[in-house]
């Protein structure tokens, strides 16, 4: 059975380390293994921590121009996207309230089952007439 090892390195020697770091005389990869300092992000997180982000490898990323059109017409895509998706949600919306407020004004359950033909025309007989339809005359 193995025991986890816990190590904790004071501020005086990560200043060591950062220092010979800054001054070039090691790397973040020499460092760690001559001090035999575990884990992969710990010298990058010292350095962090101290406020020399400027001494971490840069990523450069080189690519050609078609490449970042693309990804600007797929940005542009998703924001369209997105756009048309709000639109769809607000007119399902301002349907749901239109058959709330018919179904309150004419007491007809439109939700909750279709309705026939001889209930739809027993409800157009009504709406001819000028009387509000009841909910059985649906049934």
């Amino acid at each position: 059975m193995s025991t986890k090892r816990t190590v904790r390195y004071s501020s005086a020697f990560k200043l060591k380390v950062i220092g010979q770091i800054e001054r070039g005389e090691l790397t973040m990869e020499a460092a760690r293994r001559i001090y035999d300092i575990g884990g992969g992000s710990t010298v990058r997180g010292w350095l962090k921590a101290y406020g020399r982000s400027d001494l971490l490898p840069q990523q450069v990323r080189v690519q050609m121009k078609d490449e970042n059109d693309k990804l600007k017409a797929q940005a542009d895509r998703i924001r369209e996207l997105e756009h048309a998706l709000s639109e769809s949600r607000l007119e399902v919306l301002a349907l749901r309230s239109t058959l709330e407020v018919w179904e309150e004004d004419y007491g007809v359950d439109i939700k909750k089952k279709s309705v026939t033909k001889a209930s739809l025309a027993a409800l157009q007989k009504k709406l001819d007439t000028g009387s509000k339809p009841s909910a059985e005359s649906t049934e």
